[in-house]
């Protein structure tokens, strides 16, 4: 178990989820790296949420601690097994009838007691929801792409209770350590800001390709066939405001990476011969 939360180094992993009869062709995964390096992206159990997951090859399936299931609501088969009614990644992937593990993981409660990961971390996604999925991971980019398999993997076995051989107080014992020391996670409160709005690249920068109805920039005026032309961060904020300018996909991913749920940013954008900016509140996704 202690092999689980070393981080991910395969470039192209077999993964997925199949929640309807015609699922799309693939689904892009907003993800980011937490300080420790490990694949986080967001999810919401039966509903509630999102919650902060890695993913993780090495485990055998989704594992959430018990406080959490509590909160969500889900009810122990007397094994330590639950089934969510509803699994959703942020993204789109959602899947129905996901079994998952209800365990408090020393790794995470260490890192978290720690703050070593730059974040609160609510649990894992292992293999028995990963392997439905082919995924690709680039990390020059902001958002890993699915793509649905036809392939439905075996429950996992001989996972028990007492699995963790003892090392489950070395939680509590890195949370006290903690303290001691003087560690107060800062977990941030908010995630990523939502901007609802579909890019594509083309050789003279980067263009709206579709906006999400009733989404932060469809609200904004922002319309499919803008070009990018610039972000101004720090409005209204304690962080000083700063513009930058958007001429590649990673600019625009660099920018709205560093905003978060409920920020206010400028957009500056070309529609036709007309240059105009407009005020965008971020939503929170998910």
């Amino acid at each position: 178990m202690t092999r689980w939360l070393i981080a991910l180094t395969a470039a192209v992993c077999t993964t997925g989820l199949l929640a309807a009869a015609d699922p799309p062709e693939s689904y892009e995964i907003p993800y980011r790296l937490t300080d420790t390096k490990h694949v986080l992206v967001r999810a919401k159990l039966n509903g509630k949420g999102p919650y902060n997951f890695i993913l993780d090859t090495g485990a055998p399936a989704v594992f959430i601690p018990k406080k959490l299931a509590k909160e969500v609501g889900v009810k122990l088969d007397g094994k330590g097994w639950s089934t969510f009614d509803r699994f959703e990644v942020e993204g789109g992937v959602a899947v129905d009838g996901a079994r998952t593990r209800v365990e408090d993981l020393f790794q995470l409660e260490g890192m978290n007691g720690l703050g070593l990961a730059g974040a609160e971390l609510h649990g894992v996604i292992g293999y028995n929801v990963l392997a439905k999925y082919r995924i690709t991971y680039d990390f020059t980019a902001d958002k890993l792409t699915w793509v649905p398999l036809d392939f439905d993997p075996p429950d996992p076995k001989g996972i028990g209770r007492g699995g963790q051989g003892g090392l489950e107080v070395l939680g509590p014992i890195m949370k006290v350590l903690g303290g001691l020391m003087g560690i107060n996670p800062n977990f941030e409160v908010r995630g990523r800001g939502f901007l609802g709005a579909e890019t594509e690249d083309r050789k003279d920068g980067v263009y709206v390709k579709s906006v999400l109805a009733d989404g932060p920039a469809a609200k904004a005026g922002i319309k499919a066939g803008d070009k990018f032309l610039a972000i101004r961060l720090g409005i209204g904020g304690m962080q000083k405001a700063r513009r930058i300018d958007i001429d590649t996909p990673r600019d625009l991913a660099r920018a709205l990476a560093e905003a978060k749920s409920g920020d206010e940013l400028r957009i500056e954008v070309r529609r036709g011969e007309v240059i105009e900016t407009t005020a965008v509140t971020l939503g929170g996704g998910l």
